[in-house]
């Protein structure tokens, strides 16, 4: 899969996918720097991951400030051929100045051996 660059970062293209629903996110920021995945709570909501009474909220903190989130185990998180099932993800606001739907973090990138290729602009797994 081809990386896009924007604003200086590198994007790529997921599947989320959980209770019958898949999404198809464009704008998933590809973070070595990010121990976990996290998505937008407007995107969660349309997966049925909203929050619960019991959830409890984590404030994480990153180069761009901190911010509450929750955490939720999500169905399939499918990047062409890597499929990780049943990954613990952080759902949060994600206002953070630019269009934005999800940040890809260590947490699948490990799960599934991604190969980042900065010099031809790809990532791969290392089941492909």
């Amino acid at each position: 899969m081809n990386i896009t660059i924007k604003d200086g970062l590198p994007f790529i293209e997921v599947e989320l996918i959980h209770e019958g629903k898949i999404i198809k996110l464009e704008n998933v920021l590809l973070d070595t720097g990010s121990a976990s995945t996290i998505i937008s709570t407007d995107i969660a909501l349309d997966l049925g991951l909203g929050p619960s009474p019991e959830d409890e909220l984590f404030r994480i903190r990153g180069v761009g400030g901190s911010e509450y989130v929750y955490e939720k185990s999500i169905e399939k998180i499918k990047l062409e051929t890597a499929v990780v099932s049943n990954l613990k993800i952080d759902i949060g606001a994600m206002n953070y100045g630019f269009d934005i739907d999800a940040i890809l973090g260590m947490n699948f990138l490990v799960s599934v051996g991604l190969i980042i290729d900065i010099s031809k602009m790809t990532v791969y797994s290392v089941n492909e």
